[in-house]
């Protein structure tokens, strides 16, 4: 749809790390611009206690966020789908846009260990919207 907001996929394995945080930080840094959106292929019950904590500490809650359920729809209707470990779980269509980012995963890890993880994401959230919405970012 014309002058609508382009829409990103950030996809996991457990919907409860890597895609909760970078999600978190392109809805902050984004402002509305862009249509946020996580989900995982085999979802976890709850988001990673250390990711929420990270996320935390830089302005950005999702403690209130829970993991989801990656569907067909979903691909179907963002933009840019990022993956971050799905592996062959992420549904492929053609003419969408892939980014598959190569991060360590948060699971069992240590605050500082997933801090860093955030400032990896943090660098390449703020490249993807520096591309899709470069007029503004």
């Amino acid at each position: 749809m014309p002058g609508s907001p382009p829409t990103v996929l950030f996809v996991c394995v457990h919907n409860a790390g890597r895609s909760q945080m970078a999600a978190g930080l392109m809805a902050k840094l984004a402002g509305g611009r862009v249509a946020v959106r996580s989900a995982g292929s085999d979802p976890a019950d709850e988001v990673n206690p250390a990711a929420v904590e990270a996320m935390g500490e830089v302005g950005v809650d999702i403690s209130a966020e829970l993991p989801k359920l990656l569907e067909a729809d979903a691909v179907r209707a963002a933009d840019v789908v990022v993956t971050m470990g799905c592996g062959d779980a992420c549904p492929i269509f053609p003419g969408k846009r892939y980014e598959d980012w190569d991060l360590e995963d948060p699971a069992g890890q240590d605050l500082d260990t997933v801090r860093r993880i955030r400032d990896e994401i943090k660098e390449r959230v703020e490249r993807l919207l520096g591309d899709l919405v470069p007029d503004e970012a």
